[in-house]
Order: C-alpha cells, then structure tokens, then sequence
C-alpha cells in the first residue's frame, strides 16, 4: 500500500532531483568555461612576467653598475632566478602555433641573462667599456623581449578569439537553455503535483460524499474509493461501519415491530385478565343484604328501610355499569359511602367510620371496585369479629405526583407471612389468602384481586403497602399515581 507520506517524499524527491541535475549542469559547464578562461589569462599573465622581469634585471643592474656592492649583486642573483622560472614556465605555453615564436623568445630570455652576467664579469674586472657594450647589449634584448611579449599576446588573443566568441554564444544559449528546462520541469511539476493532487482529494471528495448521504439516511449506498492508501483503508473501513449500522437498524426495526405485536398481545393479554378479575362477584352479597332489609324492616318502619334499599340499589348498579372500564376516586367514595352505611345499618353502634379526604384528588383514575373491598376487608377481620366493634379510619392524601389512600382499622392485625402472601403477585387469586367464602363478604373481591388489578392498571408494581402489628390493628396504603403508566 501506498501511503500518502511516500507520495509526498516522492514528489518532494523528484523536485529535488530536478533541482539537482539543473543545478549540476549549470556548474559544470561555468566550472570547465572558468578553467578554460583562466588558463587563457595564465599564459598572459605569465608572458608579461618575463618582460617585466627583464626589465626589472636591467634596472637592477643599472643600480648596481652606478654603486656596486654585494647587496647589488645579491638582487641581481635573485633578479635572474626570477626570470628563468618564468622562462620555464613560458615553455610550458607552447603548442604548434607558437612553437617557432616561443623559442627564439626563451633564446632571447638566455642571451639576455647572458648579456647581464658579462655586463657583471667585466664590471668586477674594472673592464667599464666591455661592461657598458654588454649593458648595451643587454638593454636592446629587453627591448626586443617586451615587443615579443606583446606579439606573443597578440597572437594569443587571435587565436583565443574564436573561443572568447563561443563563449558569449554559448552563455547566452545557455541561458536559453536554462529558461526551457526550468519551463519544462515547472510543467512537468505541475502536471505530477495535479494528478497527485487528484490521487488524494478524489477519494476525500467521494468519502465526504458517502459521509453526506449516510447523514441523510441513506445507508444502502456502498462506498467505493479506488485508491492505494491510507483513504482507501479508511473508505472500507467506513463501509463496514455502514454496513453494520444498516444491519443493526434492520434488526432494531425487525425487534421493534416484534415488541409492538408482543406489546399488544400482553395489553390484550392484561385487559383479559383485568375483565376477568372484575368479573369476579360473588352474589352472597345480596342475600345477606336482604335479610338485613327484612329483619330492618320487621323492626322498623319504612323509612330507614326505603335508604337502606336505594345504597343496595346504587352499590349493585355501580357493580354492574362500570365493571369493565376505570371511575374516579369520587365515584368508588360515593360506592364506599353507601357501602359503610349498609355495614351501620347492620352494626349500629359497633362500627365507627372516620373519614378525612383532600377534594383536589378525587379526579384521580382507579379501576372500579378498588377502594370498597378494602373497607369490606376491614369490616370483616376487625369489626364482625369484635364483640364491641371497631373503628376504621379511612384518609385521602396528595403526595408529589400520586395520591395516596389509606384504611386503617383497629383489629387484630394479619402476620407478616400473610401480608407477603397478599402482596405476592404470582399468587392465584382463587387461592389468596382474604378470598374466602366467609360470611358477610359482599363482592367476592379480596386484596389479592384489588392488588392484582391496579398492577395491572398502573403497569407497576408500587402500588400498596401493608402495615400491620397483631392485636393492634392494620394499615393499608394504596399507592395512586396520578397519571397511569399507559399515559406517560
């Protein structure tokens, strides 16, 4: 794989091998122009040191020759080994142009040394005319030297013409040159630095797209990048993720439309039962509350008779026209009321009823029958049994966001093992423990049942709570919230 950091060193390389090769053409021609141009001005530079040494050794030896002296004749020692250097170096120039000319110029160089050791020789013998004809002598071979030279020169620049011409001819196609390769690489540059360009943004441009239409939505669009690099890897990478998110909302679709079907089976499932638990009344209700109307009315007058009659007829009416659908906490007080004045009808004296009940709750929402089996199982396990009665305290009480009921008797309480057998949702209601067929039951209805139903209506579990102490009596508290699981 190809990764973006080698396509930038590549790039990086190329350009900079271009630069190299560029720059290392240019040099290697100034380099070998330079030397050639350089040699050229040697050989000048070398010619006009002979004729300004010979010069110099005539001048040396006019000063010696006006106050001889040994320092004199040291300088012209020094003067001459100067001279035959620059001779030698003089015979190094030559080539079958100036051959001919080259020798009798170093011959000219020998005689005039020649010339100067005579000059010398005689001046040390006291010989002044011989030294002055060889000093002559001398003079006229550094006359002749220095034309040579400039002969020697001329010629040089005559035959270096050509080459001073080729020069300026080729700087200027070099430069030439130059400008076409410099184009040529800046073109070729641009061309690779695009096609590179398009090898990253192309697959960039075509990943954004994909990341776009997932954003929308779209996840059956498959992701296809054609690269060799770090985006191809990250492109399939992105695809599978699409893919799995595809499958994963596939089968969050497929469990939510199972969960629908199985939400409506339990809700079919719980309304059944709920019909089923409401259903559940027990006539001995009504044959006990005639024979209290009869024996009332063999004791009585009519009066008392005619209410107890209409509370039987309203609380048998409200049994049978809202079994199957939820009342307000108003409705099932009003059954409650006329229920306790049926038991006071029975009981005289022996049951005293306390109530205490806040009217901004009544609007609440329970299933029917809920409230009165309650007070129905207060009245059977603490007032019947009691010789001089009892006393049931029933309150209504808002609390944050539920209302809570409570009934409150002075009995003899009910054991913990009862109250957890009560509370036990998987408990049957034909076999809880308060649905018995005990005399005075009016409903048939027990706590189970009415526990059964508001978990069920509620669709929570925290509905009652059971407080009880035996020999001291018992407290139930019906949690109600104020809106039902359904709602929210």
């Amino acid at each position: 794989m190809n990764s973006i950091q080698k396509k930038i060193l590549s790039l990086s390389a190329i350009l900079l091998f271009s630069m190299a090769v560029m720059w290392s053409v240019l040099t290697l021609y100034n380099q070998k122009t330079q030397e050639r141009y350089n040699d050229i001005l040697q050989r000048y530079l070398q010619m006009n040191e002979v004729s300004e040494r010979s010069q110099l050794l005539i001048t040396t030896f006019n000063n010696f020759y006006q106050a001889p002296s040994v320092i004199g004749q040291s300088d012209l020692n020094v003067i001459k080994g100067q001279l035959n250097h620059a001779k030698q170096k003089i015979g190094e120039l030559r080539n079958k142009d100036n051959n001919f000319t080259l020798t009798n110029y170093m011959n000219m160089v020998d005689s005039l040394i020649e010339s100067v050791d005579l000059s010398v020789m005689f001046l040390n013998q006291k010989n002044n005319e011989a030294a002055i004809t060889r000093f002559s002598d001398a003079m006229r071979l550094a006359n002749y030297i220095a034309e040579m030279t400039l002969t020697l020169i001329d010629k040089e620049l005559k035959t270096y013409d050509i080459f001073y011409r080729d020069i300026i001819v080729q700087s200027s196609a070099l430069k030439t040159l130059g400008f076409l390769i410099l184009g040529l690489i800046t073109i070729l540059l641009l061309v690779f630095t695009y096609w590179f360009s398009l090898s990253i943004t192309r697959p960039i441009q075509r990943l954004s797209f994909a990341a776009r239409e997932l954003s929308r939505g779209r996840f059956d669009l498959k992701i296809d990048v054609q690269s060799n690099d770090e985006i191809a890897f990250l492109a399939k990478t992105f695809d599978q993720m699409r893919g799995n998110i595809n499958n994963l909302i596939s089968e969050i679709q497929t469990k939510a439309q199972l969960e629908i079907e199985l939400q409506e089976s339990r809700l079919l499932l719980k309304e059944s039962q709920l019909r089923s638990l409401q259903s559940q009344i027990n006539p001995h209700f009504l044959f006990n509350t005639l024979d209290t109307l009869s024996k009332k009315a063999y004791l009585e007058g009519s009066e008392q008779t005619s209410d107890l009659i209409v509370s039987v007829a309203s609380l048998l009416r409200y049994n049978l026209r809202h079994l199957d659908r939820a009342v307000t906490l108003r409705d099932e007080l009003d059954v409650m009321n006329k229920y306790i004045e049926i038991q006071r009808a029975r009981f005289t004296d022996r049951l005293n009823f306390h109530a205490e009940v806040d009217e901004s709750c009544l609007y609440v929402q329970v299933p029917s029958l809920t409230i009165q089996p309650v007070v129905e199982n207060a009245v059977i396990h603490a007032i019947e049994p009691a010789e001089d009665g009892g006393t049931i305290f029933f309150r209504v009480i808002a609390e944050d966001d539920r209302v809570i009921v409570e009934i409150e008797d002075n009995g003899i309480g009910i054991s913990k093992e009862k109250i957890d057998q009560i509370v036990d949702d998987n408990q049957s209601p034909a076999h809880s423990p308060l649905i018995d067929q005990q005399q005075g039951h009016s409903t048939g209805i027990g706590m189970s049942n009415v526990i059964r139903r508001l978990r069920l209506f509620y669709n929570r579990d925290d509905v009652i709570e059971i407080v009880s102490v035996p020999g001291q009596g018992t407290l139930v508290k019906l949690l109600l919230p104020i809106r039902r699981g359904d709602e929210r």
